[in-house]
């Protein structure tokens, strides 16, 4: 038995070498910038500017959707203009939990610390941009996945860009072009469903864990936890998008409420500290003080994590969303557009600015990670290592149900409806493996395998944003002429 955790060590080592390095080197690229003293190397990922430029084109695009259709998203939200027999699933409020509970996740926890912990508080300042403007992307895919969603042989509902990939291209002449774009996201779906939506989040819980218990420090604590999550998940994802909605729109509510309640409270006991804050987060965001390479180092690292905590433009929510009961796609993509903003604007940005109050991200006892943030919040709370590590392992556990629903909808568009079992079994085993690899490994596979999904995904979004519009204006042109029931 002592050998198991060096095989693990080697697996991981090979798993780097062989999945990860190759990704990485295909999805990021080496600019060089000239600061007046000399070249100024900074790493750039491709995937990132794609996700930003298409964002940026999306809102321009639908006119500052993100804005306008803003209070209507509420009114959708609170059941105003939901009609009893509206085709679909789940309700408007348990597809918006159920993607919700895929992105408000340790990504908020950690992977704030992460880009803080690079790029210092001024990526805080980009995360919230690429937060307002992934609210475009998110609309525009949402509202798609419901437009082209179909109901499978078995009942159920299927969208997602697997589908309007390949249908929405095919009614603009391009069905080779819609049918490899279809596939190749549907396999880095499944790949992401293993990784970042499932390893990550059962390895960053653990941590934490490890760091409130020690007695479950170790390759045997870890094997326990891996092989526990996985039941608890196990017994969710069986019963499909119907439980996975209700069991998120109990989990995401409450997990906002405990976490952001909590971040407030920090805020408040440092009210006299968020001015200054809030300075050194706008001054850091505007800095040359690195020179031009410092400035693009800080603007990528809050675009990268703003990019893969609420996955705008990534394509997983249509899947969530195009089992919404609804007649409108495009109310669905109202919807949907809240996401980006409770997710980044609201859970992100009070998690960077408690990291700054309070000092964690210049001290050097704050560690990194999700530490720096537990840290963070323990300057106040004391007791609230053990408050965030219940958090995080119920933010990995709704991440990890909504993941699983993802990936089986590939899965079974690629390999049938009668292979999910399998994909089901696979999920768990990934879910207990990923509280023993290194944390290194899984949080870069997640993000290469996740944000890869944006290629596929805008492209074919971009080239159906036309039909969007169309359907958009019509939609708009409706509710204001009072076409549309509203619901007391």
């Amino acid at each position: 038995m002592d050998s198991l955790p060096d095989l693990f060590v080697q697996i991981d080592a090979l798993f780097s070498l062989y999945v990860v390095a190759p990704l990485s080197a295909v999805m990021f690229a080496d600019l060089w910038f000239w600061d007046g003293d000399g070249p100024e190397q900074v790493q750039l990922p491709i995937v990132v500017a794609w996700l930003v430029a298409g964002a940026m084109f999306f809102t321009l695009r639908f006119q500052f959707i993100n804005l306008r259709g803003f209070r209507h998203a509420l009114d959708c939200v609170r059941g105003r203009y939901t009609r009893p027999d509206a085709p679909g699933e789940i309700s408007h409020f348990q597809a918006l939990a159920a993607a919700l509970s895929a992105t408000v996740g340790l990504g908020n926890i950690a992977g704030v610390a992460v880009a803080v912990g690079i790029g210092g508080p001024g990526a805080v300042f980009w995360m919230i941009v690429g937060g307002f403007l992934g609210m475009s992307s998110k609309f525009a895919e949402c509202t798609l996945g419901q437009r082209y969603r179909i109901v499978r042989a078995d009942g159920h509902v299927s969208g997602g860009p697997m589908h309007y990939l390949r249908a929405g291209l095919a009614e603009l002449g391009l069905p080779r072009l819609g049918r490899v774009l279809a596939v190749v996201f549907a396999v880095m779906c499944i790949g992401g469903s293993f990784g970042g939506g499932n390893m990550f989040q059962s390895n960053q819980s653990y941590q934490q864990l490890a760091h409130v218990a020690p007695a479950l420090d170790g390759w045997l604590g870890a094997f326990v936890f891996g092989g526990v999550l996985s039941l608890l998940v196990g017994l969710v994802i069986i019963g499909g998008i119907k439980r996975i909605g209700e069991v998120a729109g109990v989990l995401v509510p409450v997990m906002c409420v405990v976490y952001v309640g909590c971040g407030l409270l920090i805020l408040v006991m440092h009210a006299s500290q968020v001015p200054a804050a809030l300075g050194i987060i706008v001054g850091e965001a505007f800095s040359f003080e690195a020179g031009l390479g410092g400035f693009v180092g800080v603007l990528v690292q809050g675009f990268r994590r703003a990019a893969f905590s609420n996955e705008a433009g990534v394509g997983s929510a249509p899947i969530a969303h195009a089992a919404a009961a609804t007649d409108e796609p495009v109310r669905e993509g109202m919807v949907a557009l809240l996401e980006p903003f409770i997710d980044t604007l609201v859970v992100c940005a009070m998690t960077g600015l408690v990291l700054v109050v309070t000092g964690a991200w210049n001290s050097p006892d704050a560690g990194q990670q999700i530490e720096m943030t537990s840290w963070a919040f323990a300057t106040v709370f004391p007791f609230f290592p053990i408050v965030l590590s219940v958090t995080a392992i119920l933010f990995a556990f709704s991440t990890m149900i909504s993941w699983s629903y993802y990936g089986e909808q590939c899965w079974a568009q690629l390999f049938g409806v009668r292979s999910i079992l399998a994909y089901k079994l696979l999920f768990l085993a990934f879910a207990w493996a990923g509280a023993l690899f290194q944390a290194s490994s899984v949080i870069e596979f997640g993000d290469l395998m996740i944000l890869g999904m944006a290629f596929p995904n805008i492209a074919g979004v971009v080239l159906l944003a036309g039909k969007v519009r169309r359907d958009l204006d019509d939609y708009l042109a409706r509710l204001g002429s009072g076409q549309m029931t509203r619901r007391a």
